[in-house]
């Protein structure tokens, strides 16, 4: 499963409170295509399936990945950065072995 940092998590509670959405969750997804064979997919769902894994982490953030995902996210790490050189969400992961240039495709 993926692991949300502190900064990540506030950042989604703000994207949800804007919309509004107190009954939707994060779903992450690892989708194949982008340049290097897999890319990510991140966005808000009310259709948690009974098969997802779901987690909670801070200010009642919910993230879910369904099974294909899980297995090529196992480990990873969800970030948010706000700042000059970096801004925007960002995935490590470790099961990755090569990222695109734009890095958000691996395989």
């Amino acid at each position: 499963m993926i692991t949300l940092t502190d900064p990540a998590a506030v950042k989604v509670r703000q994207l949800l409170d804007a919309e509004g959405a107190e009954d939707l969750a994060l779903r992450v997804a690892v989708r194949p295509g982008g340049c290097s064979g897999f890319s990510y997919e991140m966005f808000f769902d009310g259709d948690i399936a009974t098969d997802d894994t779901t987690a909670e982490y801070s200010d009642n953030v919910r993230v879910v990945v369904d099974p294909a995902s899980a297995q090529l996210l196992e480990g990873a790490t969800l970030d948010y950065k706000d700042g000059l050189d970096e801004s925007g969400f960002a995935i490590t992961n470790p099961n990755a072995s090569r990222t695109c240039g734009c890095g958000q495709s691996f395989s």
